[in-house]
């Protein structure tokens, strides 16, 4: 017998909460205002976040929480005011997010923080983001509805019509303001009374090479309650398996080597933890976080064939006239804005990499198609992942991985390797990077408005107006967060013949001594990092540490983009590390697969069992 369908046709049409022929104050002064004012303060706290622990959590549900009680103290608003606040916040959040991720990664490859390549590869991921949503809303958002759950946009809505209805007292967020506050003056990290360490470790004698160790941090304790105890549990077992495992049996093996063992640049026996956990163990995890994102990828891959063919259903379908005569709730921005749109943003990044970031080389339009191609792909495989997982849960990450894997590899097969394309693929990959995660936050808030009933190219509007606001101080913050923890340490490095592994990067003066500064990247003699250095005694004496990458902003994820690029473009990529990385992913992911498996009848019980009497 045939399981009856979940649809039938006796069920009633769905039915936002305002109905489509209600007219009522939707994108308004005040709430656009409001919403970018809130999207660019959570847009600063998701970068410092995102460099922090190497996550965000999405922002519309606390933006809702918010707007509704910042309109009760003002006066009335409207649930569509509301609606429009929450879409034009939660572009900082998705923007900081992108940009946190994958552009810090520059320190690392050699080059600094320039404030305008931050804002316009910025501006172009999130514009992009948002118009590649708008074509996927009507088969993702209106005929999926009931299949994905989109469960932040779902929750924000519940937020919203709960505030229309009874109100909302936003008591508990200022409460946990202050508490937070109260925790780190107690903590006394950066001032205060000191009472306890914000990251106390253990380092046992008769553990060689282990760390115990924790950052018990307001910041940290207030992830870890959002993403719960599942989520948290798989970030503590990556560290156990780090720092007391790997690390001492690397400790173990190595201690008798008297040479370093590449991509260590001192022996193993002199090496702290920490050194070898920048020194072996983040190549094992660019392995291990690559394979998670293709293994994710592989997953979602029938999702992301029956999105496109969706989408291009939906792109040839389209008539003119048709957007006028819609209902308001279905009312989308003509395709003809997001065509015109898109190749204003493609231009725009071909000529800051033409005339900026790469002038007079090769491979800006090559890097300028490929951001379409892969834009519009991860942007539908975002979009359709969030309406099953959430925002907060969206591998952006792993989709970066791949578009970096695949650009690189493009680059080495037509001889682009000179230390200036890796910041032409680290461009493409933050743009992608971007326009993945405000894919996935423009779905998600245009569900919500699904729900409440809100104007779908009004919210597109809005959204776009959110990323045109956060991207102003996105790169402010980054910024300042690097300048804040950098500091200058003496070191002395003797007998230092510049290769190039060694960029210079200009002069500069310190301690009343002119110093040429070195960037240093892949040498076998010296580690990487900034260096300044005395060329008349050929000494290094100074080793300058950017904030970003260091203990205070460890910036994971933009650390394993450098090690990618600067590993498959300098055909120095430790391998063997990679893949012990990546076939952990896999001995991990076969065995909760087999454990999640229900358990096979044996023929000889099923056969007892049917010949039983009764």
């Amino acid at each position: 017998m045939a399981e009856p369908s979940t649809k039938t046709s006796t069920e009633p049409a769905f039915r936002p909460y305002v109905a489509p022929g209600v007219v009522m104050p939707e994108f308004t002064t005040r709430a656009v205002a409001l919403g970018a004012i809130l999207g660019v303060i959570f847009g600063a706290v998701s970068v410092y976040l995102a460099l922090k622990a190497g996550l965000t959590v999405s922002a519309s549900i606390p933006v809702a929480v918010l707007s509704v009680s910042i309109f009760k103290w003002l006066g009335k608003s409207t649930i569509l005011e509301n609606n429009m606040v929450q879409t034009v916040g939660s572009a900082g959040e998705s923007i900081a997010a992108g940009v946190a991720f994958t552009l810090p990664a520059l320190i690392f490859l050699g080059f600094q923080l320039d404030y305008w390549n931050v804002f316009l590869l910025a501006l172009a991921g999130g514009l992009l983001g948002a118009l590649f949503v708008v074509p996927l809303r009507p088969p993702l958002v209106v005929k999926e509805h009931g299949n994905l759950l989109f469960p932040e946009g779902k929750a924000c809505a519940d937020v919203l019509i709960s505030g229309e209805e009874r109100g909302i007292q936003a008591g508990k967020v200022f409460a946990g303001a202050g508490l937070g506050l109260v925790y780190k003056f107690l903590m006394g990290e950066t001032g205060g009374l000191s009472f306890w360490k914000a990251q106390p470790e253990w380092h046992p004698r008769w553990y060689p090479g282990s760390t115990l160790a924790g950052e018990i941090t307001p910041e940290y304790l207030g992830v870890g309650y959002i993403i719960g105890p599942r989520v948290a549990g798989t970030m503590f077992a990556g560290g156990v398996i780090s720092w007391l495992v790997l690390i001492p049996v690397i400790k173990f093996f190595g201690a008798h080597i008297p040479e370093p063992i590449y991509p260590g640049t001192v022996p193993i026996s002199q090496m702290s933890p920490l050194d070898v956990w920048r020194a072996y163990i983040r190549y094992i995890g660019a392995g291990a976080v690559t394979m998670a994102g293709l293994i994710t990828l592989a997953r979602t891959l029938p999702t992301i064939v029956s999105s496109f063919r969706a989408a291009f259903k939906q792109l040839t379908q389209s008539k003119r006239g048709e957007l006028a005569t819609a209902e308001r709730t279905a009312r989308d921005l003509p395709l003809s804005a997001v065509l015109i749109g898109t190749a204003i943003m493609i231009v725009v990044v071909w000529a800051l990499l033409a005339f900026h970031i790469n002038p007079g080389a090769h491979g800006n339009v090559v890097s300028s198609i490929l951001i379409v191609i892969f834009g519009f792909f991860f942007a539908t495989v975002s979009a359709r992942i969030v309406g099953l997982i959430g925002s907060s849960s969206n591998p952006v990450s792993g989709m970066t991985i791949a578009t970096l894997m695949f650009t690189c590899l493009i680059f080495v097969v037509v001889g682009w390797t000179g230390n200036v394309y890796s910041s032409i693929a680290l461009s493409v990959g933050g743009v992608i990077c971007i326009a993945a995660a405000c894919a996935g936050a423009t779905v998600q808030s245009l569900k919500t408005g699904y729900l409440v009933g809100g104007t779908p190219s009004r919210q597109e509007i809005g959204f776009l107006v959110g990323v045109l606001t956060s991207v102003l101080v996105v790169g402010v913050t980054l910024k300042l967060l690097n300048k804040s923890a950098t500091r200058v340490n003496r070191v002395t490095i003797a007998n230092v013949e510049v290769t190039p592994d060694m960029k210079p990067q200009g002069l500069i003066n310190y301690e009343g001594q002119e110093f040429q500064v070195l960037s240093v990247i892949g040498s076998r003699t010296v580690p990487d990092g900034r260096y300044y250095y005395n060329p008349t005694n050929r000494e290094i004496d100074y080793q300058e540490v950017q904030g970003i990458g260091s203990l205070d902003y460890p910036a994971p994820q933009a650390t394993l983009m450098s090690v990618v690029i600067n590993g498959i473009l300098n055909r120095r990529l430790p391998w063997s590390l990679v893949l012990f990385g990546a076939f952990i992913v896999v001995t991990l992911e076969g065995s909760c697969s087999a454990s999640l498996r229900p358990p096979r009848k044996s023929p000889r019980r099923a056969a007892a069992r049917s010949s039983a009497p009764g």
